[in-house]
């Protein structure tokens, strides 16, 4: 907001005074948005917690370089002399080791790649398929509609870890599936993780859009001649992009949560690759001897988990106009 001088008359016919009036600047949603994100402080913190894991996956490699061990390397001689059990959190193995010697703390490293690879690009893929779907099934309605919307309504139909189960095992043997394009680990859960999540993302799409298509601006770009797929593009989708950023932000939790659970239960992430459901599902034998295996990577899960979530309620209630104090 700025001020300017303005010249005005103090009284019929007399002099004119100088007063400053206040001139209102505009904002573009995206800077009302970032006032109002800023102020929450609680997603200000998980969203710095969100940048510092990511950093941390990144350069793991580095970092485990540095001050741990390779992550799939066994050291038997680290293991308790006379038991030969796990031991725990010391100079040399931060995080302890695990019950065959390797380094828990550069395996949780190792685990966040995977978590957070697994998590954005399934999201990425449910979020492109939900849209496309979505916009589609709104704006054409009809038999385009029908078709789409009872085809979500059945995937909707079967519960959610119990058809991620059943696609992880079918892709999980052999040379997976899709003439081999799904194969066994990451690709597998990818895939499970992508069947499941763009029925939603498309409800919310198709809901959205059939709103948007009786808008007047919808209205004349159809009246100047615009081709459908200018309108979609043009007109439609970019008033969809707070819902999208919204879900997709708010999912990302959900399939990192669902990676670790199809890992814990032996059909996601395979040894001797890092994960955190994989470590767990070891740990947990263990935990009354060895809580050190099982602690490092509940809390790198939960921590993911909660810092993404109170980012995305932070995102959602900046982007939401009644929020606004």
């Amino acid at each position: 907001m700025t001020t300017v001088p303005e010249l005005v008359p103090s009284a019929p016919g007399g002099a004119r005074e100088l007063f400053e009036v206040e001139e209102i600047a505009g904002r573009t949603p995206w800077q009302l948005f970032w006032e109002r994100f800023r102020e929450d402080r609680v997603a200000l913190v998980a969203l710095g917690v969100i940048v510092v894991e990511v950093l941390l996956a990144v350069l793991a490699p580095l970092i485990v370089r540095a001050v741990a061990h390779p992550p799939n390397a066994q050291f038997p001689q680290a293991l308790d002399p006379s038991f030969g059990t796990p031991t725990g959190p010391s100079r040399t193995f931060l995080f302890g080791t695990d019950s065959v010697g390797e380094d828990v703390f550069s395996r949780v490293l190792y685990g966040a790649r995977v978590s957070l690879e697994v998590a954005l690009v399934a999201t990425a893929l449910a979020v492109v398929l939900g849209v496309a779907f979505g916009m589609l099934s709104g704006y054409y309605r009809g038999v385009t509609d029908t078709v789409i919307s009872r085809l979500i309504d059945v995937t909707l139909a079967f519960p959610v870890l119990l058809l991620a189960l059943g696609i992880a095992s079918a892709c999980s043997l052999g040379n997976g599936c899709l003439g081999g394009l799904i194969r066994p680990g990451k690709s597998t859960v990818i895939a499970a993780i992508v069947v499941i999540n763009w029925t939603y993302i498309g409800r919310i799409i198709r809901g959205q859009v059939l709103s948007l298509r009786e808008k007047d601006f919808v209205d004349s770009a159809r009246a100047i001649g615009a081709r459908d797929r200018t309108v979609l593009f043009r007109e439609v989708l970019p008033n969809l992009v707070a819902p999208i950023v919204v879900y997709t932000t708010l999912v990302i939790p959900q399939n990192i949560l669902l990676e670790a659970a199809l890992s814990y239960l032996g059909v996601g992430i395979s040894p001797p690759t890092a994960s955190w459901g994989e470590m767990i599902a070891e740990a947990t034998p263990i935990f009354a001897t060895a809580w050190w295996y099982f602690a490092f990577p509940g809390a790198a899960l939960l921590l993911t988990v909660l810092a993404f979530n109170l980012l995305g309620d932070g995102i959602r209630d900046a982007l939401d106009p009644r929020t606004a104090g």
